[in-house]
């Protein structure tokens, strides 16, 4: 049984050619859509910013009040840099 279901493994591989020219095509959809990068960025900055507010706060906020707040600062921090942005530079959008 195990030798059937190696012998599908290795037959359902595919060649290094295939395998790079996938590798290729998701590397060009990941530089074309920078969205997931720059959330999953932001969600590991907020790791290192809902401590400082928790810890601020003198422990007034749950942790997840604390989560809540960091990513509320984020969200208004990343939508005045766009703003700002689409106020002194509005060719580009």
């Amino acid at each position: 049984m195990k030798l059937n279901s190696l012998k599908l493994l290795l037959s359902s591989l595919q060649t290094p050619t295939q395998a790079l020219e996938e590798v290729a095509e998701i590397w060009s959809e990941w530089r074309r859509q920078k969205l997931p990068l720059y959330l999953f960025l932001a969600l590991c900055f907020n790791l290192i910013v809902a401590p400082v507010v928790y810890a601020a706060s003198s422990h007034e906020f749950s942790r997840t009040q604390a989560w809540a707040l960091g990513l509320l600062g984020l969200g208004t921090l990343a939508l005045s840099v766009y703003l700002f942005f689409v106020m002194f530079v509005p060719e580009k959008f």
